[in-house]
């Protein structure tokens, strides 16, 4: 199985780590991607978010557009941020090649 979360709102980080805590303790394998765009961008640079962004079995991306709009550069990120061009793109190609849309 696989699921891309989607963030773009700063107050849902907390949700969808929660969510995505209780999904590793199912038993099946599958692949979890973390998509952040819009305001959400900044939740990247959050303290609170850091040990989140370090959960092992988790790919994090972030949106250039978001970033830029942000003012953001990519070594302000957590060196495990994935950059994609553009975060709308990135769902649509997820969704396409089979992963859940869940939307915290």
């Amino acid at each position: 199985m696989n699921v891309v979360f989607h963030i773009d709102e700063l107050e849902k980080w907390p949700e969808a780590a929660s969510n995505v805590k209780n999904l590793l303790k199912e038993p099946y394998k599958i692949a979890i991607i973390i998509l952040v765009n819009g305001k959400a961008i900044n939740g990247y640079l959050a303290p609170e978010n850091q040990a989140f962004i370090a959960t092992a079995g988790v790919t994090f991306h972030a949106c250039n557009n978001a970033m830029r709009a942000n003012k953001i550069a990519k070594e302000q990120l957590p060196k495990n941020v994935v950059v994609v061009p553009a975060g709308v793109l990135d769902l649509i190609e997820l969704q396409a090649q089979g992963y859940a849309y869940i939307k915290p």
